[in-house]
């Protein structure tokens, strides 16, 4: 497969059976599709989807704290892995991000998800510590990481 010029907009709560099965290929313990509706009621949360060919193969998602950004969620389809779709959808955080007079954007990542961790370091974040057992399926750390806007 190779890289398709995707379209990138806001989620709407018609994506959501499209963004469940992203979460399901994505994660042990996915999401559910009230936790993404309380998401896109929260004014302080900012989602997006990715479409290629008219289908979602991804999705991101921020809060808005004060002047900082927290993203919550970084998912690509497992089908849709290491063809820029990911990269593309952390540009156009960036962006809206930069467009809210955002000054730093903070994360938590798997310690084991070496391509996350390489994929975020591309665009300038840096370590900052580590969660000891942050995730509940099987207490792995989770490396913080910043970047400055």
């Amino acid at each position: 497969m190779s890289f398709v010029k995707p379209l990138i907009r806001s989620m709407e709560l018609e994506d959501l059976d499209e963004v469940l099965e992203v979460e399901k290929s994505c994660f042990k313990i996915p999401w559910t599709r009230l936790m993404f509706e309380d998401e896109l009621i929260n004014s302080n949360a900012y989602y997006y989807v990715i479409e290629v060919d008219k289908r979602i193969v991804g999705y991101v998602g921020f809060w808005k704290i004060i002047d900082e950004a927290h993203i919550t969620n970084v998912a690509i389809h497992n089908d849709y892995r290491r063809l820029g779709y990911g990269r593309a959808l952390i540009n156009a955080l960036l962006n809206k991000a930069k467009e809210l007079e955002i000054i730093a954007v903070t994360l938590e990542v798997r310690v084991s998800n070496l391509a996350a961790i390489s994929l975020y370091e591309r665009f300038g974040f840096v370590s900052s510590g580590v969660r000891r057992g942050y995730y509940s399926d099987n207490n792995e750390d989770a490396l913080i990481m910043w970047l400055k806007l």
